[in-house]
């Protein structure tokens, strides 16, 4: 991979790069998430006029796998029409759901196919990612001396709330907030709560190993682990630590004394099994009883949600997510978790739009790992989706992770898999 500063050369090029590395500056004014789907549909029109008016380019096609997400985009769409007229939602909720579809699912599909169609240079964007780890890294050294110094957290909600979205806290210009359980600081970084800064610490740590600028590299790990240790998430640091040896060792997966040393690996594992697993339990427990209110809430959010799709709507869903009872502490039915939540508010059609093309991506990108060091990480991406899946709702992060799918995207297709920029 060349070290040298990655230049942006087309329009879709610069959205993207001028999308990633002013995440603070749209987050500073509340704006990232109407900025974070914006670009997408900005960068889906540049190429349409592109394509009307240079024609396509030889390697630009759509691979049957994105071809898929597409088609579970559009089933997405048709479930949440079909849920809200069996639930006479009424027009105006019908059509807000509609454009926060546009802003969500419909993310997922898009950005697949910016990155299997655009000749997007993957060292740009892993350049633009290591860009706004660093600034994560100063925002945090800012931010950690303000609490310590007894500043408050939230500054001001957004304007640009009027314009709709899924919270308040999605336009909450926040430097840090409290952790309800213990009273001390938690980070969220420039994401809607801090759960979602440790999804997005484990994306970076796998752009960030892929930079050979020593700089921008050490800084952007740096960055990335800084945001998993704030954001006091469980799933994050579990996922960070599993994450770390495959992000760094990748090259010597076809090292004969690797191989060697997994033949000696797997033994111990069978004869230390037992203890192994004992030991793996009970740091579990010790994890998730840290913050046992935050396990009761969201598995009494999954019964519920599950126990109301059986009942109630089995194949299209209820439409929209509901707020819970005071047992859960008014969080919303179908929020928390992708597949429960897609079970509740999509039917099994919106769960099946989502694990159809997913397992498929995965096949492939596992498939070709060994061979294509962009679907290895790519790959890693994938694992990551699939682990939060069970703890956040994929849908409405997607304005923040877009980054992963245009990784994703480029993988899938082999034409502009971008190896010979790397």
């Amino acid at each position: 991979m060349a070290s040298q500063h990655p230049i942006a050369s087309s329009t879709e090029e610069k959205l993207v790069w001028f999308g990633l590395t002013l995440t603070y500056p749209f987050f500073a004014f509340g704006g990232l998430y109407v900025m974070g789907s914006v670009i997408g549909w900005m960068i889906f029109i540049v190429v349409l006029l592109r394509w009307y008016v240079n024609g396509k380019d030889n390697n630009a096609v759509i691979p049957a796998i994105v071809w898929l997400w597409i088609l579970g985009g559009f089933f997405m769409l048709v479930a949440l029409l079909i849920g809200h007229s069996n639930w006479d939602l009424g027009l105006a909720k019908t059509i807000k759901s509609s454009i926060g579809w546009a802003k969500g699912w419909a993310l997922m599909p898009l950005f697949l196919f910016i990155g299997a169609f655009v000749d997007i240079k993957p060292q740009l964007v892993v350049r633009a990612v290591c860009v706004v780890s660093f600034h994560s890294l100063i925002f945090a050294g800012v931010t950690v001396v303000l609490y310590m110094v007894g500043a408050p957290g939230d500054l001001f909600i957004s304007p640009l709330q009027v314009i709709g979205g899924p919270g308040e806290s999605f336009f909450t210009v926040s430097l840090f907030g409290l952790n309800p359980e213990t009273g001390g600081g938690r980070w969220r970084f420039f994401t809607p709560w801090a759960p979602a800064a440790g999804f997005m610490a484990c994306i970076f740590l796998i752009f960030t190993s892929q930079e050979k600028e020593p700089f921008w590299r050490n800084s952007g790990l740096v960055g990335s682990f800084i945001m998993c240790l704030l954001s006091q998430s469980r799933a994050g640091w579990v996922i960070y630590i599993a994450l770390a040896p495959l992000c760094f060792f990748s090259k010597h997966f076809k090292n004969p004394l690797l191989i060697i040393l997994f033949g000696l690996f797997i033994p111990a594992i069978l004869l230390l099994g037992e203890p192994l697993f004992n030991l793996i339990t009970s740091s579990y427990e010790d994890i998730k009883a840290s913050r046992p209110d935050s396990t009761r809430v969201r598995n009494t959010l999954e019964v519920l949600a599950l126990q109301r799709w059986e009942s109630e709507a089995p194949i299209w869903g209820h439409g929209i997510v509901e707020k819970g009872p005071k047992i859960v502490e008014g969080m919303p039915i179908g929020s928390h978790h992708s597949w429960y939540g897609l079970l509740f508010v999509k039917g099994i059609v919106g769960l099946l739009a989502l694990a159809i093309p997913l397992t498929f991506t995965c096949i492939y990108l596992f498939w070709h790992s060994l061979k294509s060091e962009i679907c290895y990480t790519a790959a890693l991406m994938a694992i990551v989706f699939i682990c939060y899946s069970f703890f956040e709702n994929l849908e409405i992060l997607s304005f923040i992770y877009w980054p992963a799918l245009l990784w994703i995207g480029i993988a899938l297709n082999p034409l502009k898999s971008g190896e010979r920029h790397v």
